[in-house]
């Protein structure tokens, strides 16, 4: 198996990508991306590595289609149509079939007061569909609305799909995202590898010494949870919170670290989420690529479409403007939200947790302008450190709770751990040393709290401008060093891996 995180990666694959494309001349360096991408594809997913190859020749060619007939009027929009309903509609098939057809069956089997079992067949997933997916939406919707131009090597649009940093869990990109590195195919550089490599160690330190140690707990109690309750149902809330974002946000840095030894740069999946004010900014921190095209290929097109345009006009004359202005925003608003739950997998908890940020947000949108003013009256400053204190536990319970919800198992455990919060404190449980009964020992949690400390630190001074790669890159040699060699004997000593270590899977890998 390979991961991102594994030895087979970091030791045998990438070094030997880098070693093949560097040798090979500079013409034929995007084929041989392409077939270290396929040979990882074919690792994972074996044969359906014919899917992702198809799909890439698919979008190549209606995109070329698209461009040279859209402004022929509606038979234009036939290549359009298939470039969506295609990929879009076999994702759908493929991944929420299941689900339908298994709802679905309950409602008819009730309705009709029968027991009828309709089976569907069982099938793998191909790696990152959902990921590529979007990626190719989004390539032929740019195309159609002219804000690029389809690429006319062929070579390219299978690149820009089966780049295998980014294959299993994104960033979802946008083709004027990468254009101007992933195709220039320029020499290895000494600047690139540094910080490349230097990404992808701090990408480890999230991930193998933090994320998987806090693994072993959140399986723990979220098993386990209906013998807890109060603080610990609280506990488990956090902690899951800090492994998804040490996961994924570790993971994003390796695929950006990997990326970048090429030359190529990917845009950012993560700024400090939890420096954010409100429900709406933590989205557009955290998981940004996603959010970004949810805004380009949902929001936008929905709040500029004739159904809105039509509400706006009739609300304004009948129903008043901020009233009109509430339905507008649920409008656009409600599709992201559904789709953003939807996106995650075939559960009722994920589109719970889709409706859950729909109604903050929407709450969020609403209510802004009136509170900013209430504010401004009483003479609050919203900027003063404890304002912001306040701000921050609001975000924070938000998001806890949302992500309980998330990695609850259903719907019904997520909505029994939130009712089991308010049914005792939990202290004396805290108290008998449970934290010590959870799969790791003392030794781990200084390490994982240790490794914890050392991401927020950095994260603050990110976020107060203070720090940053190339700013570290401009730093005098002993003192970069120091930090880069530190960095690195951490992640040997205190990461989790080698003989006994079971590997913790990908979260995002399997949405």
């Amino acid at each position: 198996m390979i991961t991102y995180t594994n030895e087979v990666y970091l030791v045998w694959f990438l070094p030997l990508c880098l070693l093949a494309y560097q040798l090979c001349p500079r013409r034929h360096r995007g084929k041989v991306l392409i077939g270290a991408s396929y040979v990882f594809f074919f690792i994972i997913s074996k044969w359906l590595l014919l899917y992702l190859a198809g799909l890439s020749i698919l979008t190549h060619y209606l995109a070329i289609g698209i461009e040279m007939s859209r402004q022929k009027g509606r038979k234009g929009k036939v290549f359009w149509w298939i470039a969506l309903l295609v990929p879009l509609g076999i994702l759908f098939v493929w991944k929420y079939g299941n689900f339908v057809v298994q709802n679905l069956t309950k409602l008819v089997n009730q309705a009709a007061d029968r027991s009828v079992v309709i089976s569907y067949p069982a099938v793998a997933l191909p790696i990152g569909i959902s990921f590529y997916t979007l990626e190719a939406v989004g390539y032929v919707c740019d195309v159609w609305w002219g804000r690029i131009k389809a690429s006319r090597k062929l070579e390219n649009t299978i690149l820009f799909l089966c780049f295998f940093p980014k294959l299993m869990e994104g960033p979802i990109c946008r083709w004027q995202d990468v254009e101007a590195t992933m195709f220039s195919h320029e020499n290895l550089k000494l600047d690139n590898l540094e910080t490349g490599a230097i990404r992808i160690f701090w990408g480890l330190l999230k991930k193998i010494v933090v994320a998987d140690r806090l693994a072993i707990v959140v399986d723990a109690l979220y098993k386990n949870y209906a013998s807890y309750e109060g603080l610990v149902i609280v506990l488990a809330a956090i902690l899951y919170t800090a492994q998804l974002y040490m996961e994924f946000s570790g993971v994003m840095d390796i695929v950006i670290g990997s990326a970048r030894l090429f030359g190529i740069r990917l845009p950012e999946n993560f700024r400090q989420p939890f420096f954010a004010k409100n429900a709406s900014e933590f989205w557009k921190r955290w998981h940004i690529s996603l959010g970004v095209w949810f805004k380009n290929y949902i929001f936008y097109p929905m709040s500029t479409s004739g159904l809105v345009k039509k509400w706006n006009k009739f609300g304004r004359k009948k129903l008043g403007k901020g009233f009109t202005r509430a339905m507008t925003s649920a409008l656009c608003l409600f599709p992201v939200w559904m789709a953003n739950g939807v996106w995650h997998g075939a559960r009722w908890s994920y589109i719970f947790y889709g409706m859950y940020y729909f109604v903050i947000v929407l709450a969020e949108t609403i209510t802004e302008p009136a509170w900013k003013k209430g504010m401004e009256k009483i003479h609050v400053n919203m900027n003063a450190p404890w304002y912001r204190f306040l701000q921050m536990l609001k975000l924070l319970a938000i998001v806890f709770t949302g992500e309980m919800f998330f990695r609850a198992n259903g719907f019904r455990d997520g909505l029994a751990m939130f009712t089991r919060i308010f049914r005792g404190s939990g202290i004396q449980l805290l108290k008998d040393h449970l934290l010590l009964n959870l799969g790791i020992d003392k030794y781990d949690w200084i390490v994982a709290i240790l490794g914890i400390i050392v991401v927020a630190v950095a994260d603050i001074l990110k976020e107060k401008g203070l720090l940053s790669l190339d700013k570290l890159k401009t730093a005098r040699m002993p003192i970069r060093w120091s930090a880069y060699y530190a960095l690195i004997i951490f992640v040997i000593i205190f990461g989790a891996y080698g003989d006994g270590y079971k590997a913790i899977d990908l979260i995002y890998a399997g949405f």
